[in-house]
């Protein structure tokens, strides 16, 4: 895969692809890019409905020109944390970040679930995370409100009384459940509304089939969380001990 920034060029190819209903994949084939690289472009410029080429090549020369300079040369690279490639692991964390956005969520609140989550220890303090995507504790009290809302992370206080925010091994589990619940109060607001728009009417069938799909599709959620829930506290397989060398000399028979 080509490295490198994208051009104008790149740019102007990735707005006619979205303007063809194009998906993200068969836009990055055309690009011979990853697709990760075009969803990351299109999500942090506009949206798939807002994304202007234009636009998007002067955000990044602006972005650009704003950041430090470059590391002189003969500084040494940052040295890896536990055998990661740090660069690697900050792609992945925006790219994580991108495809959650992707998925409805916004901006801040999916910088602060993508830097949880990618944390060993699935928690940090206010001040950590503010540190982290150098923002302010304002904008991460917002994105916890938020995701706690969501059932998507829970507070706790350590031994210092600090409050820490916390994506554990259930978080995905409970928030399975609070998104079945919020689909269940539709079927019940859908299911008041074929009442009063009365029956037979084309809006109260509309409705009372939204609802007995959202019915199906909720019970399906619920049953299946249920049964998978103890996928999240599968442990990691460990690796098998490849043998030893015992030392013991071979012989040839005579």
């Amino acid at each position: 895969m080509p490295g490198g920034r994208l051009t104008q060029a790149e740019r102007q190819q990735i707005a006619s692809g979205l303007a063809d209903g194009l998906a993200y994949a068969e836009i990055a084939r055309g690009l011979d890019r990853p697709t990760s690289t075009v969803t990351r472009e299109v999500m942090r410029n506009g949206g798939p409905t807002g994304y202007r080429a234009d636009l998007a090549h002067r955000a990044t020369e602006h972005r650009t020109h704003r950041r430090r300079p470059a590391t002189p040369r003969g500084t040494p690279a940052p040295s890896p944390v536990d055998g990661r490639d740090m660069e690697a692991v900050a792609a992945f964390e925006e790219t994580f970040t991108t495809v959650m956005m992707a998925s409805g969520m916004p901006k801040m609140m999916s910088r602060v679930m993508a830097c949880l989550t990618i944390t060993d220890s699935g928690s940090l303090t206010a001040a950590e995370l503010a540190q982290r995507l150098q923002v302010s504790p304002a904008s991460i009290s917002k994105a916890i409100t938020f995701l706690e809302s969501q059932a998507m992370v829970r507070r706790e206080r350590d031994e210092g009384r600090r409050e820490r925010y916390i994506v554990d091994d259930d978080i995905w589990y409970q928030s399975m459940l609070a998104s079945a619940r919020s689909t269940a109060q539709i079927v019940d607001i859908a299911r008041q509304g074929t009442k009063v728009l009365g029956p037979h009417t084309p809006a109260a069938t509309r409705l009372e089939n939204v609802a007995r799909f959202l019915d199906f599709v909720t019970e399906s959620i619920t049953r299946a969380a249920e049964q998978a829930r103890d996928v999240l506290h599968t442990p990691t397989p460990t690796p098998p001990t490849p043998p030893t060398d015992t030392g013991t000399p071979h012989t040839d028979r005579a």
